[in-house]
């Protein structure tokens, strides 16, 4: 029974956050911060796939995330929508709470399909040159969006509050705190369950040594694939989270600035640790908020706590551990094998 403990407090943990939004004690803020929080979670964890457990250096999961930001914002603004800019829905507006999953998986699928031009160059750099491909990924990502008018070019898209006011239609609940909430356990179960996996042990292995695992039979070309898709894929769909969150996405969101925040979620946390990563996740978002007041200021104290960090405990908070590690009592709750 004990491997039920962690979902039942899940489950509690969601039942708490519906009843405090739906009755005012949460103030919209402080939701909007625990969704941002949760979507910090999915995007460090799975970034810390590529740069922590597989050892490469990967600077430009913005663009995936603004992949997956703008074909779920498309796909549920067009399927859903009623009055928006392509004209009327072409689904009922009901349905949107019986599809938005869907909704999010689209983005998460091409999101990962990027991922995978990006996965193939990486067959043959490492380090500094993957780094600059990653970025030049991104780049052609946001520079492609500005210029689809279709979509809003420079100026963005808007329209999904239309989507989740839809779903209100059915039920009144918060839906996006809902979706962040199923979305961020799922990410960090899907990441559990990946490390822990065959293929998983080959990208640790190929963190170790790429070409002793080649001589051990370890497929690296297929572990850096897999890798990199999962890794995109899940910034993909913390990118529509994001988008439907807001209810507006602009190309200005995805930046070089956006990746290197997540970049101080990952090395803060800790390289390869999952825990870390959900750990600095939560510490850096309510950093942000915190430095809020700074304005454009607290764009110099970020990029200078990955400087310091880097120079003083590299190792970051967990280093390569997870809870478990330290607290041993707590692999009673839950399986380490994937």
């Amino acid at each position: 029974m004990k491997q039920y403990t962690i979902p039942a407090l899940l489950a509690l943990l969601l039942a708490v956050l519906v009843f405090v939004s739906m009755t005012g004690a949460m103030n919209v803020y402080w939701q909007s911060v625990l969704m941002f929080m949760g979507i910090n979670i999915i995007l460090s964890s799975s970034l810390n796939i590529i740069n922590g457990n597989m050892g490469e250096f990967s600077c430009g999961h913005a663009g995936f995330m603004a992949v997956g930001a703008y074909v779920s914002s498309v796909l549920s603004v067009l399927l859903f929508a009623e009055g928006s800019v392509f004209g009327e829905a072409l689904l009922p507006p009901h349905l949107a709470v019986f599809l938005f999953p869907f909704i999010l998986v689209a983005g998460g699928v091409a999101a990962s399909l990027v991922g995978l031009l990006v996965a193939v160059p990486s067959f043959r750099t490492r380090g500094d040159y993957l780094a600059i491909i990653t970025i030049a990924a991104a780049y052609i990502v946001k520079s492609t969006i500005e210029n689809i008018n279709a979509i809003g070019g420079a100026r963005g898209f808007m329209g999904m509050s239309k989507v989740t006011a839809a779903m209100n239609t059915t039920a009144e609940l918060p839906w996006m705190i809902i979706w962040v909430f199923l979305g961020t356990v799922f990410s960090v179960w899907l990441i559990r369950r990946f490390i822990f996996s065959t293929l998983g042990n080959g990208v640790n292995a190929v963190c170790q040594d790429e070409i002793a695992a080649e001589i051990m039979s370890v497929n690296t070309n297929q572990v850096k694939m897999t890798a990199f898709m999962v890794s995109c894929g899940l910034a993909g769909i913390a990118g529509a989270l994001f988008a439907h969150v807001l209810g507006y996405v602009n190309p200005g969101s995805f930046t070089i600035l956006k990746s290197t925040e997540v970049m101080v979620m990952v090395y803060l946390g800790g390289m390869g640790s999952l825990s870390g990563s959900v750990l600095s996740a939560i510490l850096i978002t309510l950093l942000m908020e915190a430095l809020r007041p700074l304005q454009i200021i607290k764009w110099i104290v970020i990029p200078l706590l990955l400087v310091l960090l880097m120079q003083f405990r590299p190792e970051g908070i967990m280093g390569n551990r997870e809870l478990a590690n330290i607290f041993p009592g707590l692999k009673k709750f839950y399986r380490l094998k994937g």
